[in-house]
């Protein structure tokens, strides 16, 4: 790894290692572009990692003071949420499932599709589907996406042949085990996977792609990374011009420090990111750097979700394959003769003992409740994934007086749920019992889950540089050596997970920036 002067003006700075940021420095040092990236967590190893859901959230979740308000989950169950969010090198890449999908075309036009959502701000994204198709497509090779190129997918648990064989009997017909950044055969110097089934607490096999053991590694290859941990940045720093000229953070020995930067990448996730640009608000940027729209943390989603569980007379053991085996995309599509607009996945889901007690009815615990714990290895899951609708209130704004360990505002993060939503997850509720009883359950419970790591929107994209933070390319309008490189990017939330299309735009926006410096145009 490669040791860059903390004076030179010439390196482009990535904040975040995770999904968009760890992607941007590898596509960045392969062109022969020097990157820093500083990154406010630990570097683990594969070895470091936990196969236990207690001792795997404390060692790799945020847990950095965050206030949650509204009517969501987060702000009864869990208040310090969004959960969830990885705070370590390869981000939220370390604790996902790998579900690798694309967004729909017409997810792309959903302002124009949807029509008006009152009280929601939907709205058109300034890139089609058709522009970041083959971005999709060298995602999908570079994450060794199972069903894409020629990558055999995954062969089905028991948690996948209760969710197919109740679609089948309710008449669904898009039904699929493929769409999974984990290897099924050795790949790119990742094992194949093995079935462990502790997806969330970091693959032991590192089979699943992340950028911890992906993209940061060959970016040190290329000589042109300087990856600097523990590294909490504080605020970017402009001149007088508005142009950004560095970084100023706390090292992992306390110390504040100084980075000089041609170009400034943010990839610290919907929370993080737009605190940063608040908390580096100036004389010339009064709300925030790269917020004259007043859009900074505004519009943020996090998939509406749920999760509804079967009972049956023998035993499932949902918990041994892969975590999230598959889907169903029946209902991923717009129709609005079912209540509401958008669509929604039903993906056969996995939790552990841990999370199952938790989720199942916490607030209910008595002799009905252990018992219904006790039905364990006879459950299957079947998890709800939906686009739930921006709001212009629904966001990040930064505390009047709580601060956090380096003297910063800490994050509040407010949602107040659409109707809409509440529609879908009705609409689920149904679907999802009518589909596990017809697999054989003998009895179902929904379920309500604390949000995770789905976060979206808070800078977000358009045209109109009074409507957004940042072009199509995740370019802020206001300061154009200045990039958004995560989910905060996305207009709408679209069914579909997210990080296929975090990477897919991350190595869209690593090629433009390639060009405009070739250009000196940054």
């Amino acid at each position: 790894m490669s040791t860059f002067d903390k004076t030179d003006d010439s390196v482009v700075v990535v904040i975040g290692s995770g999904a968009g940021g760890g992607t941007v420095a590898h596509e960045l040092c392969e062109k022969g572009i020097k990157v820093v990236v500083l990154e406010a967590g630990p570097r683990l190893t594969i070895d470091d990692f936990h196969n236990d859901e207690l001792a795997a959230y404390l060692q790799l979740t945020w847990l950095d003071k965050r206030i949650a308000t509204g009517d969501w989950p987060a702000a009864t169950l869990a208040p310090n949420a969004p959960n969830w969010i990885v705070k370590a090198v390869g981000g939220s890449t370390v604790h996902w499932n790998g579900i690798s999908l694309r967004a729909q075309p017409h997810e792309f036009q959903a302002g124009t599709i949807y029509g008006n959502v009152e009280g929601a701000t939907v709205a058109d994204w300034p890139v089609t589907y058709d522009e970041l198709d083959p971005y999709y497509s060298r995602a999908e090779d570079k994450m060794g996406v199972t069903g894409t190129h020629g990558i055999e997918r995954h062969p089905a648990n028991n948690n996948y042949k209760v969710l197919y064989n109740g679609a089948k009997r309710i008449g669904y017909s898009q039904i699929s085990n493929a769409r999974q950044a984990i290897n099924s055969e050795f790949r790119d110097g990742r094992s194949a996977c093995v079935q462990l089934g502790f997806c969330n607490q970091g693959c032991k096999m590192g089979a699943k792609w992340s950028t911890l053991y992906s993209e940061i590694p060959k970016a040190e290859e290329t000589g042109n990374l300087d990856l600097r941990t523990g590294c909490m940045v504080l605020n970017i720093e402009h001149d007088a011009s508005g142009k950004v000229t560095g970084v100023v953070y706390v090292d992992g020995d306390g110390n504040q420090q100084r980075q000089s930067a041609r170009v400034v990448c943010v990839a610290g996730n919907s929370i993080e990111t737009p605190r940063l640009l608040m908390n580096s608000a100036s004389s010339l940027f009064p709300d925030g750097l790269a917020n004259s729209s007043g859009e900074v943390g505004r519009n943020y989603t996090h998939h509406t979700g749920g999760i509804t569980f079967g009972e049956f007379e023998k035993p499932v053991n949902m918990n041994r394959g892969i975590t999230v085996p598959g889907a169903v995309f029946d209902e991923a599509r717009h129709d609005p003769t079912r209540g509401f607009a958008g669509g929604y996945l039903m993906e056969a889901v996995s939790v552990g003992m841990m999370n199952f007690a938790v989720v199942g009815d916490p607030a209910g615990w008595g002799r009905d409740y252990t018992a219904y714990l006790g039905k364990y290895a006879h459950m299957a899951g079947v998890l709800l994934v939906g686009e739930d609708m921006p709001r212009a209130q629904n966001g990040v704004t930064l505390h009047d007086t709580e601060r956090d360990q380096h003297g910063l505002p800490v994050p509040v993060v407010n949602v107040e749920t659409h109707d809409n939503d509440i529609a879908m997850t009705d609409h689920f509720k149904g679907q999802a019992d009518a589909l596990l009883r017809a697999a054989g359950a003998t009895s179902t419970r929904h379920v309500i889950t604390v949000p995770a790591t789905h976060n979206m929107g808070t800078c977000r994209m358009s045209d109109d540089a009074s409507k957004g933070v940042v072009n199509s390319f995740g370019q802020t309008h206001d300061v154009k050596n200045l990039f958004v490189s995560d989910g905060s990017q996305f207009v709408t939330a679209t069914t579909e997970n997210p990080t296929l299309t975090i990477v897919a735009l991350a190595l869209r926006q690593a090629d433009y920036i390639a060009r405009q410096m070739t250009a000196k145009a940054l």
